[in-house]
């Protein structure tokens, strides 16, 4: 998508703070982290929301919760806990129209979230 900040973070187009990168998936740290550690996890192919999948990204979706959670170990934060978001659509607070996996730790995480 030649509109898509998330398309043009991963082809390079704009910079990010990337710590983690594979055929499938990029890793960024966000620009407004709302934790110590706060990951945005992206897949490569463009997905506009969680309501765009198929049957046929199930193994996508499992690959970036698993993502997750290798990064949270790497910060030594896996077994104090961490948490993991999709937003989907404005209300729920997606803002970037690509599907990424928000990675949380590092202070305490109330519930409900607000």
């Amino acid at each position: 998508m030649d509109d898509c900040l998330f398309c043009k973070i991963i082809a390079g187009h704009i910079p990010a703070s990337i710590v983690y990168q594979d055929d499938t998936l990029v890793a960024i740290k966000d620009i407004n982290p709302q934790a110590p550690l706060h990951v945005l996890i992206i897949p490569r192919r463009h997905v506009a929301t969680v309501n765009d999948l198929s049957p046929s990204d199930d193994g996508l979706v499992g690959t970036m919760v698993r993502r997750a959670a290798a990064l949270a170990e790497e910060s030594g934060y896996h077994e104090r806990g961490y948490r993991t978001v999709f937003n989907t659509n404005r209300e729920a607070g997606q803002s970037v129209f690509h599907i990424h996996l928000h990675l949380l730790a590092g202070r305490p995480l109330a519930w409900p979230p607000g």
